[in-house]
C-alpha cells in the first residue's frame, strides 16, 4: 500500500500542475475533508477540494520535495511557486479505498487567508 499511496500523491500534484481536473478528481473521495488549521478553514467534499485548485488564481505550480508514507497516511512537502514567490507547503493525507479521504494543509509562514474564489470554504 505504501507504493500506491506514494503514487497517488505524485499523481495528485502532476494533475494539479497540468490543470488536468478529470485526473485530479479521480483521486478524491467524494466525501473527503480538507482543512487548513492555520486559517481555520475547511472544505467538506472532493468537489470542493477540486474547486479550490481549479479556481486558484494566477500561474502557480508545486514541486514535490518529500513524501513519507505510513499505513494509510502520508505527509508530503512541496515547494509552491506563485506570483514570483516560493512557499513551503506541508500536507497530511489520509486514504481509504485508494482515494484521498482527508488532507490537512500547513504553511510554515504565517499569513491571512487570501480571497477565495471557491464557495466551498467554511470558517471554523
Amino acid at each position: 500500500m505504501t507504493n500506491a499511496i506514494h503514487e497517488i500523491i505524485g499523481r495528485h500534484w502532476i494533475a494539479a500542475n497540468a490543470r488536468d481536473w478529470k485526473s485530479f478528481a479521480s483521486l478524491l473521495d467524494e466525501n473527503m475533508l480538507y482543512e487548513v488549521p492555520q486559517t481555520r478553514e475547511r472544505i467538506r467534499s472532493g468537489a470542493g477540494y477540486l474547486d479550490l485548485f481549479r479556481t486558484w488564481p494566477g500561474q502557480w505550480r508545486a514541486e514535490v520535495r518529500q513524501i513519507i508514507v505510513e499505513g494509510n497516511s502520508a505527509v508530503c512537502t512541496v515547494a509552491f511557486f506563485a506570483d514570483g514567490e516560493e512557499m513551503t507547503g506541508i500536507t497530511f493525507f489520509e486514504f481509504a479505498d485508494g482515494l484521498i479521504k482527508r488532507a490537512i494543509d500547513y504553511w510554515p509562514d504565517p499569513y491571512e487567508p487570501p480571497a477565495r474564489m471557491t464557495a466551498f470554504f467554511e470558517r471554523y
